[in-house]
């Protein structure tokens, strides 16, 4: 994308619905954006939102208010912090100051079989962004989601959904069907030009990523929806083929652990030899070349390598100390770098690899259904029921997986250990955020913007 002089940029702003623990938000501001108002309506979340804002949100303090019309703040007041129901909100006051809205909101299942409005679920909080376009006008919309919106059953609704984000001022009457509603908006499409500059209009981009694709050391598919405003001229296709190639790759990953003394092992040098024997013999003969960087690991992150600016390494969770609630972090200032008792393994509950990209972070209700928050270790030990030796295996600590979603360590996660977990699931990774948020900024900028 486009490099712009320091002296050439104009400060931008933002606001954030759904903020979450901050993940979204967090990338925004580390792109270079203001945020005038955040929305959140888990009151844990809100608390993390507070403690962290200084930090890690770049604003002197969130003021939290029950305004439900706020004023922008001036540069350097302290950013409005919302804590209730996005739809109770009025953003009329922000109208023409704001770069960019961002926010994931959530989409529950609908029912896929049913025709009428109300088999929509009303958890469906995209409506609620739709509004919050129609009221800010902002330049451009970024929205994260699961990939199961991608999923055949739901397609033709998430088609629905980029239409009304494509089309935000066509509202929808309250009792239209959302299958009328969405032949109307595609008829209004089918007869727009490619250089349509209507400023009622936004062009969207559908992206569906792998964030370990984007440097994150995480497996984690979800598909994110860029918007950009009409009648700015924004060069569509080359911001598209920009943010859907892929800077880091698996290929690259194992290309830099085949030999003995590659790149990656250099990084490590304290890895146990039995470990590298057991990762390099699991290599692909053939392994395919390519321009990107290497996919970065649970490992990596861990050791302070999953962003581009190098962290001090975790301390070492002493594995004689696994039966204890020890906190390992507490002599060097690290918070909730604490160990956790009772993991498991068993059949559909397999645990993370060190040299591999971290399982997806999940948000489960009822405790982490997947082992994803379970990690195995570089001690062997016996295991006479598996007829020879495993490898150990441990709960990650929350600062752990806070380093696998890119949360910086100033990051503070408000609530007890289930609570924080939760909400790093719900969280989109700053890394991948922050990719895209500077894609935009440099989209607007080359645009004139």
């Amino acid at each position: 994308m486009v490099d712009q002089p320091e002296d050439m940029k104009k400060p931008r702003t933002s606001v954030e619905l759904f903020a979450g623990g901050g993940g979204l938000a967090m990338a925004v501001h580390q792109a270079g954006f203001r945020p005038l108002l955040f929305n959140e309506f888990n009151n844990r979340a809100c608390e993390t939102l507070v403690a962290s804002a200084r930090k890690t949100l770049g604003v002197d303090g969130l003021l939290r208010t029950e305004e439900r019309r706020p004023s922008p703040p001036r540069p350097g007041e302290p950013a409005p912090l919302y804590p209730g129901d996005v739809r109770d909100l009025d953003m009329s006051k922000l109208k023409g100051q704001v770069d960019v809205l961002a926010g994931g909101p959530p989409c529950q299942p609908f029912s896929a079989g049913g025709v009428a409005k109300g088999d929509e679920d009303k958890r469906n909080m995209f409506p609620a962004m739709f509004q919050a376009v129609r009221e800010i006008r902002p330049k451009a919309v970024i929205c994260e989601n699961v990939r199961g919106l991608l999923r055949p059953s739901f397609a033709e609704y998430f088609q629905y959904i980029q239409n009304e984000l494509s089309l935000p001022f066509e509202k929808r009457d309250d009792e239209a069907r959302w299958q009328d509603h969405n032949a109307h908006l595609t008829r209004i499409l089918g007869g727009l030009s490619d250089d349509d500059g209507d400023p009622d209009h936004y062009k969207v981009v559908m992206v569906p990523v792998n964030a370990a694709d984007y440097g994150v050391p995480q497996i984690r598919n979800r598909v994110v929806l860029v918007a950009f405003r009409a009648d700015l001229g924004v060069d569509i296709e080359a911001f598209t083929k920009y943010v859907k190639t892929q800077p880091f790759s698996e290929p690259a990953l194992q290309r830099s652990m085949r030999d003995e003394d590659g790149p990656y092992w250099q990084r490590h040098p304290d890895v146990p030899g039995h470990v590298r024997d057991r990762v390099r013999a699991r290599l692909p003969k053939v392994i395919k070349e390519d321009d990107c960087q290497p996919w970065r690991t649970l490992r990596d992150a861990i050791e302070g390598y999953g962003t581009d600016e190098k962290l001090p390494a975790l301390p070492a969770v002493d594995l004689s100390r696994l039966h204890e609630k020890f906190n390992f972090g507490k002599e060097i200032g690290v918070v909730d770098h604490i160990g956790w008792p009772g993991a498991r393994i068993y059949k559909g509950h397999t645990p993370n690899e060190l040299d591999r990209p971290a399982k997806t972070v999940k948000a489960g209700v009822h405790g982490v259904p997947g082992g994803e928050s379970v990690m195995l270790t570089d001690k062997l030990v016996r295991e006479p029921s598996a007829g020879g030796e495993t490898y150990q295996h441990r709960y990650m600590t929350v600062r752990e997986t806070a380093r696998v979603m890119t949360f910086p360590d100033e990051w503070l996660g408000s609530g007890p250990r289930g609570e924080q977990m939760r909400q790093l699931g719900n969280a989109v990774p700053v890394v991948l955020g922050e990719f895209f948020a500077h894609a935009v900024a440099d989209a607007l900028t080359a645009a004139g913007h």
